[in-house]
């Protein structure tokens, strides 16, 4: 069964900017066509920022934090817009779940969720309003009465992927906004709806102008946002290669930034493991999104004696997996995001035969599929663990399995990467899992699966990132530090005892 696929993008002002609290008029006639990637055909086309939005857009949101009244609101006050932004996002939430695979391929039955987990994270950053310790009183080593207060970081540039822009746009907003920043969020050109989505939410509830500013901009315009001396910070999440660049421009003028950027996570499969539920828990895990997601556990590491029963295991449940229309009920993976997406996963694959490495299963197209962006599952089996399949993000429903000597190869083979996002341990024993996580350099270990928990903080070790995102650990980079010593306590601090 499908659901119709026919359907106009339910967003009003396509062909304005959100900026100032405004529906503005482009300073050109450029725009920008979302292709619909399952179809192929043209779904959406927005104004395309240039440099004159961009400027604008910086200029409403140093206003709003310089003159404006977000920041000098208390955070319960703030924390009521947030609560009120949730609950409009949640409102439309149909409408992100029918954006959102017509941009990325995400599946519709996921989709659905997209606008809860949306509000889940603006009244998780709202209940932090009564809860987080924005000031904190303070001995001073020679006397007197200190306090350690959090104050926002400022106007913040906030650059949005398009495998995953609503929870991606909720996990940046809800967190600056709470701290008193003022924010110009940059959608990605392929996927610029859920932008829309939050300008119509924050109008919808009066947000005050300035505080929230959204554009659409390829990379070229976005790098003035980056560059831009009123915008005190960049949180930015894509490939690594966009984010040594960003890293690079910050460091200049010594701007705050926050990075989550690419991986190539290793999943490493113990001796006691059980192979046929390992893999059935592997491949669905790159269901998800087509595989286009930066923690994706695409390397997996097994002894040599395993090697080719968990290379059998993986390909036949990954070649299973029906392929097809987001909006089947029926699919259990959709297509990749953009012609030039399929392109690279492709050209990767290639490079994995020319290598020498095992072609278990897929590697083509589905022959089924005569339209839309896809790709077959792939399993690749004997990946020497230097090539490149096995070491450069493919962002795409490509596995390589790669043998290892002995539980001490299989680790230093993990942790042989630029990356550190994320990884796995596949054990029954809890307590090898624990041992060997600890082993293991990168932000997050699931065991037995591909696990997350955005509250407990995401991001990366190495170059798979700068800061945290989720949780305490994510409102962190959106405050700066003040330390005020004062002759004696306020009337708020009487009797405050060290």
């Amino acid at each position: 069964m499908s659901l119709p696929s026919e359907i106009s993008a339910p967003i009003r002002h396509a062909d304005h900017f959100f900026i100032g609290g405004q529906w503005v008029t482009p300073s050109s006639d450029a725009t920008i066509n979302v292709i619909d990637s399952h179809t192929e055909l043209v779904y959406l086309t927005v104004a395309e920022a240039q440099a004159a939005d961009v400027d604008r857009a910086a200029g409403a949101a140093r206003e709003a934090f310089d003159n404006g009244p977000w920041p000098r609101l208390t955070h319960a006050q703030r924390a009521r817009y947030l609560g009120a932004l949730g609950d409009e996002v949640a409102r439309r939430g149909a409408d992100i779940a029918q954006m959102w695979p017509r941009e990325s391929g995400v599946l519709h039955a996921i989709a659905q969720g997209a606008a809860a987990g949306a509000k889940y994270n603006f009244d998780y950053y709202a209940n932090l309003a009564d809860t987080f310790a924005w000031e904190t009183p303070a001995q001073p080593r020679r006397g007197g009465f200190g306090l350690v207060v959090k104050e926002p970081v400022g106007v913040v540039g906030a650059i949005i992927p398009w495998n995953a822009p609503m929870g991606l746009i909720s996990m940046k907003l809800a967190p600056a906004l709470i701290a008193g920043c003022t924010v110009i969020l940059k959608s990605s050109p392929e996927a610029p709806g859920e932008g829309y989505v939050v300008s119509e939410a924050a109008e919808a509830i009066g947000l005050p102008p300035g505080v929230l500013n959204v554009i659409t901009a390829d990379r070229e315009v976005s790098e003035l946002l980056v560059r831009d001396p009123r915008v005190d910070k960049i949180t930015f999440t894509g490939s690594t290669a966009a984010g040594r660049r960003i890293a690079s421009l910050c460091g200049e003028r010594i701007a705050r930034c926050t990075l989550e950027l690419g991986g190539k996570s290793a999943a490493v499969i113990l001796d006691d493991a059980d192979i046929e539920a390992t893999a059935q828990a592997l491949a669905m895990a790159e269901c998800l999104l087509s595989g286009q997601v930066c923690a994706s556990l695409t390397r997996i590491v097994v002894t040599r004696p395993r090697h080719d029963e968990m290379v059998e295991a993986l390909a036949a449940a990954f070649s299973k997996v029906k392929v097809g229309d987001p909006f089947d009920l029926s699919s259990q993976m959709g297509p990749l995001a953009a012609q030039r997406q399929r392109t690279r996963v492709e050209g990767y694959i290639a490079k994995g035969i020319e290598t020498g490495a095992t072609l278990a299963t897929g590697g083509g197209r589905p022959k089924d599929l005569d339209h839309g962006w896809y790709v077959e599952p792939t399993v690749f089996g004997n990946v020497d663990s230097g090539s490149v399949i096995a070491q450069e993000e493919v962002f795409g429903p490509v596995l390589s399995v790669i043998p290892a000597q002995d539980e001490a190869d299989a680790v230093r083979i993990a942790n042989d990467t630029i990356y550190g996002l994320h990884g796995a341990v596949f054990t029954s024993d809890v307590e090898r899992a624990r041992e060997v996580a600890g082993q293991m350099r990168t932000g997050a270990i699931g065991h037995n699966g591909f696990k997350s928990d955005f509250d407990m903080g995401h991001g990366g070790f190495k170059q798979s990132g700068i800061g945290r995102e989720g949780g305490v650990e994510g409102l962190l980079p959106f405050l700066e530090s003040k330390a005020i010593l004062l002759d004696g306590p306020t009337a708020r601090y009487q009797g405050t005892e060290f």
